[in-house]
């Protein structure tokens, strides 16, 4: 199965930290990063898509992403 995920968080080194720990658990990037100001908070936010290729499972609606 192929798994999707999207990491968000406030441009500071947190992003960083959670792309980093996904690389480091078998996520591979996907597509190019995002950059956008959250009105609401008053602050950037980053953002990367991230996939990882799992063998012998079957994806479900009950399929936990952080398990992986």
């Amino acid at each position: 199965m192929k798994l999707y995920r999207f990491l968000s968080a406030p441009d500071d080194a947190s992003f960083c930290h959670k792309v980093t720990a996904a690389l480091n658990n078998g996520w591979h990037l996907f597509g190019s990063p995002t950059y956008a100001y959250d009105k609401k908070a008053k602050t950037m936010r980053c953002g990367q898509a991230v996939v990882k290729d799992i063998d012998g499972q079957e994806y479900g609606p009950d399929t936990k992403l952080s398990d992986w």
